[in-house]
This record gives structure tokens, sequence and C-alpha cells, in this order.
């Protein structure tokens, strides 16, 4: 985002844990029904507005989702 001028000061994810649909299993490789976590990500710029979002499906049985947070103080 810097690249094209834009700056991100803080992200926001919304993890959703689901079975997947015919077509997510079918672009995932996995079987349908099988457990995925969605994550809904937004990035925000300076005064909140958001600046991008993403849906990720994340297929349970083959990633784990690991989560590192800063503290500033």
């Amino acid at each position: 985002m810097a690249v094209i001028g834009v700056t991100v000061t803080h992200a926001g994810e919304q993890p959703e844990p689901r079975q997947a649909t015919a077509e997510e299993a079918s672009l995932l490789g996995i079987q349908k029904a099988a457990l995925v976590t969605y994550i809904r990500r937004t990035y925000y710029r300076d005064q909140g507005r958001p600046a991008e979002t993403a849906d990720i499906g994340v297929p349970a049985a083959h990633c784990e989702i690991v989560y590192e947070i800063l503290i500033n103080r």
C-alpha cells in the first residue's frame, strides 16, 4: 500500500469457522462440508477509513492460524 501512497495504520480480522460449500471445497481441493476458517480482513488508513479488504478461506485440516500481537508502550 505504501507504494501507492497509502499508509495503513491498523488491520481488523473476523475469523469464522464453518463448513465449506461445494464450490469452496472444489476451489480449495478439500471435501464438501470440511471444516474451514474464513477470515474477513480489513486494512485501515488514517482516520479509520478502510483501505483494502480480503476474504480468506483456510482449510482447518491443512493449516494452522497463528496471530502475533505487538504491544506498544
